[in-house]
């Protein structure tokens, strides 16, 4: 038996509403850094990046999430100056051709302010607001949803910061702080979704541990959940070592286990063939929902 998946009406920037619930959606990972762990063909350009995320629409993506700065392990932190010049253009870009919502990856306030204006919709924070606290006043002033990751540190440090005495647990109590502090700075509580953070400040056991208990995390915290496994390390031993670039059957596995879950979102590489994940495994959890 799997769990039920609640519904949610998560208000946008720019008026819109994204209706979670009905059918978990696909987002698509549109990374302009030179750096990306999982790609190794970099979209610096914005012609290229423009038509890439043209073709995650065409392919299904129900939104699609643009980044600058790579946030692998150990990766070194990126000047906002070069953020802005990296996703503004970007998202300009997309917000003209695309039909569906684009998400801003950054912790930098001044990097999500300026993409809201370019016409993002949504603010995704791989820190949880711990970098930044600031960006939470910019996502109430724009009235922009806000997507609040679990981790832990930096990138430089979060692998030593993976020591969890009671990991479901501890997941939730700093998922429901970063809420709180949305909250704080005046984001409605409606337009918060949570990701549990996969292979941020998580050795592969406890990643995996994450996805197994997906629902309790869902349940405590009331608020739809995106999960984002794709071509992460965590799948390294499963699959024998390989790249990132060849994780994406690991991958679908981790994407059907979260829809049986009840995950409202997936955020992926490999659009066209994960909308095909997705679409099977929903139609599983449907036939046998609790």
């Amino acid at each position: 038996m799997f769990p039920p998946r609640r519904s949610f009406d998560v208000p946008l920037a720019g008026g819109a509403v994204l209706r979670l619930g009905s059918r978990p959606l696909v987002m698509g990972i549109l990374n302009v850094s030179p750096d990306s762990f999982a790609e190794a063909v970099p979209r610096r350009d914005v012609g290229e990046a423009l038509e890439a995320a043209l073709a995650m629409e065409a392919a299904g993506a129900d939104l699609v999430d643009i980044g600058g700065e790579s946030t692998r392990p150990g990766a070194e932190p990126l000047p906002e100056a070069e953020e802005l010049v990296r996703v503004v253009p970007v998202v300009q870009a997309a917000a003209a051709r695309l039909r569906i919502p684009l998400s801003i990856d950054t912790y930098k306030a001044g990097v999500a302010r300026a993409a809201l204006d370019a016409g993002a919709a949504i603010v995704n924070d791989v820190s949880g607001l711990r970098r930044e606290p600031a960006l939470a006043r910019v996502v109430a002033e724009r009235g922009a949803a806000l997507i609040v990751m679990h981790s832990r540190g930096t990138p430089q440090t979060m692998a030593d910061e993976a020591v969890y005495a009671d990991l479901i647990g501890e997941v939730i109590a700093e998922l429901q702080a970063a809420v709180a502090a949305a909250a704080a700075a005046g984001v409605d509580r409606e337009r918060v979704i949570v990701d549990p953070g996969i292979g941020f400040a998580k050795h592969a056991v406890h990643s995996y541990g994450v996805l197994a208990r997906l629902p309790e995390i869902a349940a405590a915290l009331g608020r739809p959940v995106l999960v984002g496994p794709s071509r992460k390390s965590f799948m390294r031993e499963a699959l024998d070592g390989r790249p990132p670039a060849e994780r994406d059957w690991g991958t679908a596995a981790a994407v059907a286990a979260a829809v049986l879950a009840g995950a409202h979102i997936v955020r992926v590489h490999a659009v066209a063939e994960m909308v095909q994940v997705v679409r099977v495994a929903e139609e599983i959890r449907k036939q046998g929902c609790i």
